[in-house]
């Protein structure tokens, strides 16, 4: 059975069709790609799984995550599953923590509310928690950044505890929304590495968005190609990146390896 379920989702303003008839599974455990350009439709797609979406923006078709449906679901429905079934990794923590608290407060918080749901939310237990977060997340020199505040920490460490905060609630799918986009390339291949024995040790599913053809091909079993709001082909990573039947999708992958000789000093 699967554990998310999209189909025929189509996504539009008063008078704009933003993503239209996406229809796509994640099983339990899966890592599943979405790749496209900026404006493709791919984090609206994770907004819309996550029922988050801009109140500007209507959803039709059908969600159904963790056997709930998300479209037409209460906030108080939705409220239960973020966290617990589904938590979001966004492409720039500085944005996504809060400036004016100390990061060990932040991955704290989320962990204070699951523990709270087995009575087992003492000081003690939300602390040790939070270390095998940190340890799971290789978060360096944790008894100084665990004190520190955002702006005071790197775009990697940053990133490091976004996804300890996401992990927290121990959530089945974890959706990674750019992750790796701005940041250098050494950390960028860190975080992608982090993820990857992350979502292995813990069997959590992976919606893993990034206009990054290399990246997705390295972390992705699965993947969707989207243009405009539309898939345009699908099917396994390896296949989908290596021998692309669709147009546009041969024209990204060319311009991928074009952009790779050119950064190896290529002809």
């Amino acid at each position: 059975m699967a554990l998310l379920t999209v189909e025929t989702l189509t996504l539009a303003t008063a008078d704009t069709v933003l993503v239209e008839d996406l229809s796509f599974t994640i099983a339990p455990g899966e890592r599943f790609g979405l790749i496209g350009e900026s404006g493709s439709g791919k984090s609206l797609t994770s907004l819309a799984v996550t029922g988050l979406l801009p109140r500007a923006i209507t959803p039709s078709g059908r969600i159904v995550l963790d056997g709930t449906e998300v479209i037409g679901a209460s906030e108080r429905a939705l409220g239960a599953l973020r966290g617990r079934a589904v938590a979001t990794v966004f492409q720039e923590p500085l944005t996504a923590l809060d400036p004016l608290m100390p990061l060990g407060r932040q991955i704290a918080g989320p962990v204070r509310r699951r523990l709270k749901r087995t009575g087992e939310a003492s000081a003690a237990a939300v602390t040790a928690e939070v270390r095998k977060l940190t340890d799971q997340v290789r978060l360096p020199d944790p008894e100084r950044l665990l004190g520190a505040y955002p702006h005071e920490v790197s775009g990697g460490q940053r990133q490091r505890v976004a996804i300890a905060m996401a992990l927290a609630c121990r959530p089945k799918l974890l959706i990674a929304d750019e992750p790796t986009t701005a940041l250098d390339v050494t950390t960028q291949a860190e975080i992608v590495t982090l993820l990857l024995d992350l979502v292995r040790d813990e069997g959590i599913a992976l919606l893993f968005i990034s206009h990054d053809l290399g990246v997705v091909g390295q972390v992705a079993e699965r993947v969707m190609v989207m243009r405009n709001g539309r898939a345009v082909e699908s099917g396994p990573a390896g296949q989908v990146l290596t021998a692309p039947r669709d147009d546009y999708t041969r024209s990204l992958v060319a311009a991928a390896r074009r952009f790779d000789d050119a950064l190896e000093g290529r002809p």
